[in-house]
């Protein structure tokens, strides 16, 4: 995720790096050659290239900047939910080391372990991504034969709250704590799988592919047909009004398509790694074990 200072006005202007310039510039470069080549067919009278009316491309323009603003609007909030549902997850673990205490300290230390790893474990799932021992290794050290196990299984978050819910249930059985310790313990374990289930509806329901299509497909044409609409009207100037309007819709329509899935890697994507890193840190700092390095942003100022 790009995080950046944007009191600097001047510095925005030159931004490259995780806005959407890199991906639409090359389309933009060409509907740009090809209003210079329109206008010079007609300046020189070599060619009369006939002009878009007027009125249905202003239509048409109107038409699909309201859809355009619809599909960002809805990419948005799958990005915005996605943000709320890891900040609860935040919350939600620092609600079960606190309530923790009334268990045994070898029990919390286990149980909280259990729950570093499932958050690990659902950052993996959501990416698409195998386990790998290296990222648990600060706090746990993961089996060979565990590790297989939680990378075959069809839902490895879901067998780290089985066995935090296995391990509650001891508790009670052993006399270690009371029912009422153990409904307000296991609310949080609840909550967790909540979280887990948000996170999968987002990660599993994209916005519906022929109305992405359709309206890739209208911006696409759009642009195409402004360089012959504009020509007749702006002269010289049509390949610099061009390259603006291009920049405007396809960039939008880059824009929504990264949004729209907010639990990858890419630039704008949820800064998981960091999420999980920050959690990590406050429960080891809780237990009195060593904390790894936090993630810092780089020279672009990117979090992962």
């Amino acid at each position: 995720m790009i995080v950046r200072d944007k009191s600097n006005r001047l510095k925005l202007l030159f931004v490259w790096r995780g806005t959407v310039l890199p991906k639409v510039l090359p389309l933009v470069l060409a509907l740009m050659a090809i209003s210079m080549v329109a206008w010079g067919l007609t300046h020189y009278k070599v060619y009369a290239v006939t002009g878009v009316p007027a009125v249905g491309f202003t239509v048409f323009g109107v038409v699909l900047s309201i859809f355009l603003g619809f599909r960002n609007t809805a990419c948005y909030e799958r990005w915005w939910e996605g943000r709320k549902l890891w900040g609860a997850m935040i919350a939600n673990t620092r609600h079960l080391t606190r309530d923790s205490h009334f268990l045994p300290n070898d029990e919390r230390k286990q149980l909280l372990i259990e729950m570093l790893l499932f958050v690990g474990l659902l950052r993996n799932r959501l990416r698409g991504q195998t386990a790998d021992r290296a990222q648990f290794a600060h706090f746990h050290d993961l089996a060979d034969d565990e590790l297989d196990a939680l990378n075959h299984h069809v839902n490895a978050p879901q067998v780290m709250l089985e066995k935090m819910q296995l391990r509650l249930m001891r508790a009670v059985q052993t006399g270690q704590v009371s029912d009422i310790v153990y409904t307000s313990i296991q609310r949080h374990v609840i909550e967790m799988g909540n979280i887990q289930a948000g996170c999968d509806r987002i990660a599993s329901t994209p916005l519906p592919f022929p109305y992405s299509v359709l309206l890739h497909r209208a911006v696409f044409c759009f642009c195409w047909m402004l360089p012959f609409g504009l020509e007749s009207v702006m002269g010289i100037w049509t390949p610099f009004l061009v390259g603006f309007l291009s920049y405007l819709l396809l960039g939008l329509d880059e824009l929504s398509h990264q949004l729209e899935e907010p639990f990858g890697t890419a630039d704008n994507d949820l800064p998981l790694d960091t999420m999980v890193r920050l959690m990590e840190r406050e429960t080891l700092s809780l237990l009195d074990l060593p904390l790894p390095a936090p993630i810092n942003a780089d020279a672009s100022y990117n979090f992962s």
